[in-house]
């Protein structure tokens, strides 16, 4: 292990160690992992801020026969702008 390698003012746990000096350490692996999960909600919390109206949903279901969770996907990628997602679903 090379000097300078502490992580909070101690020496990590080692998973494995390499011929050139390089190692995996468990408590930045750790890190870097609660990084990706918290990504990860956080892009889907962003996702959720698009409002979507019941109204709406019922309208496109009822008037192009699709399912629930397609015309709220429809309605949530073009923002919850009913105008645009009947566009969007005319077109495809």
């Amino acid at each position: 292990m090379q000097s300078g390698d502490l992580y909070n003012g101690r020496e990590p746990e080692v998973i494995a160690q390499f011929n050139d000096g390089y190692f995996y350490s468990k408590t930045k692996l750790d890190a870097s992992l609660r990084e990706l999960v918290v990504d990860r909600k956080s892009a889907k919390s962003l996702k959720n801020q698009v409002v979507v109206k019941k109204d709406d949903v019922d309208l496109i279901v009822k008037e192009f026969d699709i399912p629930h969770t397609q015309a709220e996907k429809v309605l949530s990628e073009n923002g919850g702008d009913l105008d645009k997602a009947l566009r969007a679903l005319v077109a495809s």
